[in-house]
């Protein structure tokens, strides 16, 4: 894949088994399978679970890419490769080995019932805004006008989202 492509912007994370190398798999599928490239990753983070407490802590990440496919096909690329990784279905907002969202796609907005772009909720977590103000902070949402830093700074979301070094973790 060349440079050219339309910006994309995913929010990845696992709190089952190694965490680090199940994002770190996804990612390598992710440009393997030519769904994704020019891949710009976030700094790692330990963040609460939203949804349902009583569950680990999650690892997030964001990554900044370009992609060739329309926004429903990379929605589907990423969910063939959670489970490539290994995802098993659980109820939702429970743990899970791996979770790839499409956040942004360009200035893409599809909603289809199946297929939601820009993701519905992103702007009220905090664990997605964090990460992608580190990759791509001026990233407009198409739908509400503002960039992933203007959404970082308005969100009221208080939950932990904590910095850390996967190799010295």
């Amino acid at each position: 894949m060349s440079n050219t492509g339309t910006p994309v912007l995913l929010s990845l994370g696992s709190n089952v088994g190694d965490s680090v190398s199940n994002i770190l798999a996804a990612i390598d599928a992710l440009q393997t399978q030519g769904a994704v490239a020019n891949v710009t990753l976030s700094r790692w983070y330990r963040t609460e679970p939203v949804g349902y407490a009583d569950q680990p802590m999650f690892v997030n990440v964001a990554v900044a890419a370009t992609t060739v496919l329309p926004a429903v096909e990379l929605v589907q690329a990423c969910k063939h490769v959670e489970r490539f990784v290994g995802r098993t279905l659980t109820e939702r907002w429970r743990q899970r080995e791996i979770d790839v969202d499409v956040i942004l796609v360009g200035d893409v907005i599809v909603n289809d019932g199946d297929v939601c772009v820009p993701h519905p909720r992103m702007h009220e977590r905090m664990f997605v805004l964090q990460p992608a103000n580190d990759v791509a902070p001026m990233m407009i949402h198409p739908g509400l006008g503002k960039s992933v830093q203007q959404l970082m700074n308005d969100c009221a979301d208080s939950a932990a989202v904590e910095c850390f070094d996967p190799n010295t973790a």
